[in-house]
């Protein structure tokens, strides 16, 4: 709707997780460097972060990241019994075996993460939005799937990506088990004052654009409404450029994030 008024061949703030739009913050450099490095060393990683920090984001650049030799299985809605979530596994490693049972469904997914092992291929299992995983039998499950080991090194890696509850849970002395195999935890922080204008070019720039389309006044407004976190962000940004390009205003200023703030009732603002 805007984009040709402002000079864009794409929605700069969309709040689909298109890695092309991830903007490495200190913070999200760090842990995809940490996902990089769970993953080579077939280890399995703990990932944390608010609602819409860019956690599911950072898992598809992982994924583009990595190379033929890897074979991602994600699980994005893990609301599954300890049968479902290994009967999923089964099905996305394509293992069709009649038995429901589970130390049958155990067996025939080692068998065929030790062949793929054979043949130079790691399986990476991602579980995005971890914090949903029903009961703690699920848990074991994921905790088991780390016995699949040689002499010499794991052979599959597991990545568990979870809003901040995820860590509080695990924390837990019932859950002590499978917490001792993390090998790694990484706490996704906001995108910080100092690179908010970093953020917002990169995103405009990818989207089309080369020159700066907010003020500086705009921008701490932005970061100061949104906390920092990236979604939030994206949502007032959007509105503000909607909101700029019905005006007919050329360059978002502060009155015009201000307004957006308004209209989606953020920090307090409420429509009466």
């Amino acid at each position: 709707m805007f984009e040709e008024f402002y000079g864009l061949t794409a929605k700069p703030f969309s709040k689909t997780p298109d890695p092309k739009f991830l903007f490495f913050s200190r913070s999200h450099e760090e842990a995809l460097a940490r996902l990089q490095y769970a993953v080579e060393e077939k280890e399995m990683i703990l990932l944390t972060g608010e609602v819409g920090c860019g956690k599911t984001t950072l898992t598809r650049a992982l994924m583009d990241a990595l190379g033929d030799q890897y074979r991602i299985i994600t699980i994005i809605n893990p609301v599954l019994s300890p049968a479902q979530f290994l009967r999923t596994i089964a099905k996305r490693m394509d293992i069709n075996i009649p038995s429901a049972y589970k130390a049958d469904l155990l067996d025939a997914i080692y068998e065929k993460v030790f062949q793929d092992h054979e043949s130079g291929k790691t399986h990476v299992l991602i579980i995005d939005e971890a914090q949903l995983i029903p009961t703690k039998d699920t848990f074991e499950e994921i905790r088991l799937l780390t016995n699949f080991q040689l002499d010499y090194t794991n052979l599959l890696s597991v990545v568990l990506v979870g809003q901040t509850d995820l860590r509080r849970r695990l924390s837990h002395k019932t859950y002590l088990p499978l917490r001792q195999r993390i090998g790694l935890f990484y706490h996704l922080g906001p995108i910080s004052g100092s690179e908010i204008k970093g953020y917002v070019m990169f995103r405009l720039k990818t989207a089309g654009r080369e020159e700066v389309l907010f003020t500086d006044a705009a921008l701490s407004s932005l970061h100061r409404y949104s906390g920092g976190v990236p979604r939030v962000i994206n949502s007032i940004a959007t509105s503000a450029l909607l909101d700029g390009f019905s005006r007919e205003i050329t360059v978002i200023d502060g009155p015009l994030i201000e307004d957006a703030v308004k209209e989606l009732g953020l920090n307090g603002y409420r429509e009466n």
